[in-house]
């Protein structure tokens, strides 16, 4: 941190008379004020963390408030660490306001509660990105501030009224610094822009979460940049977002793409969103490779074959018609197709399979336990009156059992019938979601069955013979299915806690009996261990451990997917499981959908269950120079003469250039020679490896990413149609300074 003595403005020499003390006085001021309040914030946090981890609490819910108090002031903590006075991001002037307003990462106070900072997401600093020349909020000025190793190394002023240019016509450059910052190099991480917020994109990022939004805009535009902090701006805006109310799901097409944004949502005070890719909400995903046979994968999007799922399923959850007799030392019973149905209607409304066998099997033993006990009761009642039947006696005396707890016994014993047990595991069977969606791709009337709609042809074209063989286009056909089924393992780990309990019952039982055997009291204490109750109480419940949750599954409070418009139906689904409230934010460029995209956001999404959604185009691209634009336009047209493609707002002078491959290390030798900084990347060279500012990429692995050098190697070899085009054009835009484009031969 910067010692409050210092000055916290470094300018270059060319910005001298932005040093001016006139100008800069007031923030150096406030900047010490800053300074002097993060400290204090940090030392209070602290104690306060460290107080939090030493609270005493007894479990259930006092711990869990303790842990999740303890994790929000850790990553408080953390965000207050992360930066210094660069929490700041600027300030601006109201009409009719004696000093500005000072907008930060976080909200800060000092000891005395002056607000120091106001939160970026906060209705007061709203102004401060959403203010234009042409509607200006009620604003007198604007400043942003650069920071650079801790320090400003400039800032930019811009005025909405003739009162304004008091104060700062010393310092007037307008957008010149935003435009400039545009240009400035690339890293391996996203670099900060939350300071350069557009008011296009801050109106999308403010924008309600009560209906799903789709973020429309081509390269550059800054949709991904409006995804991540709209993000952040949800998560502290709307009370039925935040992490105890389910949070919110990021999802961006690749790793490479995760990778480059990950610095992003910590920075602005956000570090317990889940981010990840559509394979990764299954575990097959990680290993599933594309499909290799066109027509299979666009079967496999059709959002019907994941439909096939559920009559996949129902065909294991049968009603037996045969009737099962079991026998018990105490009478016979029976499960006839009327009682069999009664028990398969005892499941909860949609339970999963697996987890619902547990409720069936529950009914299958109260019914055949009600049967057993009026056979035995009448066997004591005549007894009781003299009338009994010794046999049932003796085998009551047997068991050691009395009326009042013989429904347990008799439940142990049927439950240990292997005829019983081996019955129901063919009425019921715990199914893997993976052998149900293998079977459909290996037994072909199987799959009929369940999708009547396919062809004999088709049917015959998803058969394989490597049933674990996962693609990418299998994903969504295993979530449904797991979704469906639910964990096989819930239903095992159940079984095995309920035999261990029985188990340690049993254990306590002999222990008690030896106690109250032993029992010589006047009073016979011991004798109340025979209640169930105490009995239970010796029972250590914790000693039979839980598994975690699937952190992917959800449900989420609101989904925001990034590149969208490459989702096929099937895909949609797994999204649409994990988001009940269809509160979504939708962000994609139809000129990108490498499978093609001829309809409009409004119909695809309504097909896949979405209706009442709010379209938000972004047009202007700050990212790609007018010089590639203008070679990427026309590729991109000749497929989708209705592409949006957006219009750049700067210009570097340097061409598009063209030559040979042969040449391709020299191009990069030059390139790294004269930038000290900056991230390049050779796209569609699969023989180049990559170095430390040099990347290696496939076109659909490079969406999403940026570069100041982009190297594009033999771009015709991308493929014909839409897709070829669609993945030119991708390349092309990457480029934030330089594009070279070469060819073989």
């Amino acid at each position: 941190m910067i010692p409050s003595t210092a000055s916290a403005f470094d300018l270059p020499d060319h910005l001298a008379h932005k040093a001016a003390p006139a100008l800069i006085e007031d923030d150096e001021r406030h900047f010490a004020a800053i300074a002097r309040g993060l400290e204090q914030s940090v030392a209070d946090v602290t104690a306060q963390h460290a107080a939090a981890r030493r609270t005493p609490v007894k479990g259930g819910q006092a711990a869990l408030d303790r842990d999740l108090e303890v994790h929000r002031l850790s990553a408080r903590l953390r965000a207050l660490s992360r930066f210094g006075l660069d929490l700041c991001l600027g300030q601006v002037l109201a009409e009719g306001a004696d000093e500005p307003l000072y907008v930060g990462r976080l909200g800060l106070t000092d000891p005395d509660g002056r607000r120091l900072l106001v939160d970026w997401r906060s209705p007061a600093a709203e102004p401060f990105f959403g203010a234009t020349h042409a509607t200006p909020m009620g604003l007198v000025s604007r400043r942003r501030y650069r920071w650079t190793h801790g320090r400003v190394g400039d800032y930019w002023d811009e005025v909405f009224t003739a009162e304004g240019l008091t104060s700062h016509a010393g310092a007037l450059d307008d957008q010149s610094a935003f435009i400039a910052s545009l240009g400035s190099s690339r890293s391996s991480r996203m670099r900060d822009v939350l300071g350069t917020i557009q008011a296009d994109q801050d109106a999308i990022i403010r924008a309600g979460s009560r209906q799903p939004l789709v973020v429309d805009g081509g390269p550059g535009t800054g949709k991904t940049v409006v995804a991540l902090h709209r993000t952040a701006y949800l998560l502290y805006s709307d009370p039925r977002l935040g992490h105890r109310k389910g949070g919110v799901l990021f999802v961006g097409p690749h790793q490479p793409y995760l990778a480059y944004v990950s610095d992003v949502l910590p920075s602005l005070g956000e570090e317990g969103v889940q981010t990840c890719t559509v394979a990764d909400l299954v575990r097959e995903g990680a290993s599933a490779v594309e499909e290799a046979d066109p027509e299979v994968a666009r079967l496999k999007a059709d959002a019907r074959l994941v439909d096939a799922v559920e009559p996949a399923v129902g065909l294991y959850e049968q009603v037996p018609t045969e009737t099962l007799e079991v026998s018990t030392p105490w009478g016979d019973a029976r499960l006839r197709a009327q009682e069999w149905a009664e028990a398969f209607d005892a499941r909860e409304p949609g339970t999963p399979h697996n987890e619902a066998r547990d409720q069936v099997w529950e009914a299958v033993l109260g019914i055949l336990v009600d049967q057993v006990a009026a056979q035995a009761e009448d066997g004591w009642d005549d007894d009781e009156g003299g009338g009994g039947d010794p046999e049932a006696q003796d085998q009551f005396d047997a068991y050691g059992i009395t009326p009042e707890d013989g429904h347990a016994t008799y439940r142990r014993a049927i439950a240990a019938d292997p005829d019983l047990v081996d019955a129901f595991g063919r009425a019921w069977p715990l199914l893997e979601p993976t052998d149900l969606v293998g079977d459909l791709w290996t037994v072909p009337a199987y799959l009929r069955m369940c999708a009547p709609w396919l062809t004999r042809e088709e049917v015959v074209l998803l058969q394989r013979e490597d049933p674990s063989a996962w693609t990418v286009a299998d994903l969504p056909l295993l979530d449904a299915a797991r979704h469906r089924l639910g964990d096989p393992e819930a239903s095992r780990r159940r079984a095995r806690r309920a035999a261990a309990d029985a188990a340690e019952r049993a254990r306590m039982a002999d222990v008690v009996a030896d106690l109250i055997a032993s029992d010589d009291s006047e009073m016979r204490v011991m004798s109340m261990l025979r209640g169930q109750d105490l009995r239970t109480a010796l029972v250590d419940e914790a000693t039979v451990p839980t598994a975690d949750p699937d952190l992917l599954a959800g449900p989420f409070a609101h989904v925001v997917v990034d590149e969208a418009q490459e989702l096929t139906d099937a895909q949609w689904r797994m999204l649409m499981r994990r988001c009940p409230s269809r509160s979504l934010t939708i962000v994609g460029d139809r000129a990108q959908a490498r499978n093609g995209f001829t309809e409009s956001w409004e119909e695809r999404l309504e097909r896949v269950g979405l209706d009442r959604v709010a379209l938000a185009p972004l047009t202007v691209n700050y990212r790609t120079p007018e010089e590639v634009m203008a070679a990427a336009e026309p590729v991109i047209r000749e497929a989708i003469p209705d592409a949006n493609v957006p219009t750049s707002i700067r210009s570097t002078g340097v061409p598009v250039t063209y030559g040979e491959a042969a040449d391709r290390d020299r191009i990069l030798g030059d390139w790294l020679a004269a930038h000290d900084e900056g991230v390049a990347c050779v796209i569609g060279d699969a023989s180049f490896t990559a170095t430390e500012r040099v990347r290696s990429l496939t076109p659909i692995l490079s969406k999403g990413l940026e570069f100041d050098l982009v190297v594009l190697v033999d771009p015709h070899r991308f493929g014909d149609g839409i897709e070829g085009a669609v993945d030119r054009y991708v390349a092309m835009t990457r480029a934030t300074q330089q594009l070279v484009v070469l060819t073989s031969g």
